[in-house]
């Protein structure tokens, strides 16, 4: 066997081919709702909304890429590692946005509900974006040796 065949790991191969996948489909619908949160708060609330909905798209493109990240640097790791980093990501992740969420509302430039509703529907796009990628991406779900 070739140096180059004892280091291919199949697995990590996949979690990658996804990852770029769930890039693909998520990227611009995300782009388009935080432009469409950008415009609707804008014109509901003016200035602090368009703020408040910019902030809140770019907290959810941050957890989002942060997803991307694990599963970039974990993908050569066990898949049982894998999925106990995803689910732990997914914790953090959650606490990270909450903490935002209390930092950032008693910033008074910013329109809360603005941001929230912004960032809410960017991370269930995103998710929803994610769920298409993997579905069309046919990962197998056994991959041989």
């Amino acid at each position: 066997m070739t140096e180059q065949t004892e280091k291919r790991n199949p697995h990590a191969e996949q979690v990658q081919r996804l990852a770029d996948a769930m890039l693909r489909t998520a990227l611009w619908p995300a782009v388009g709702v935080v432009v469409t949160g950008a415009v609707v708060a804008t014109v509901w609330v003016g200035v602090s909304g368009l703020l408040g909905a910019l902030v809140g798209g770019a907290v959810a493109f941050a957890s989002s890429f942060a997803t991307l990240f694990m599963m970039r640097k974990s993908s050569a790791m066990d898949p049982m590692a894998v999925m106990g980093i995803a689910l732990g990501g997914y914790v953090f992740k959650m606490l990270v946005i909450f903490g935002v969420m209390v930092l950032l509302r008693s910033v008074d430039g910013l329109h809360t509900l603005s941001l929230a509703l912004t960032m809410m529907a960017v991370i269930l796009v995103w998710a929803g974006a994610e769920m298409v990628a993997f579905k069309r991406a046919k990962i197998p779900t056994i991959i041989p040796d």
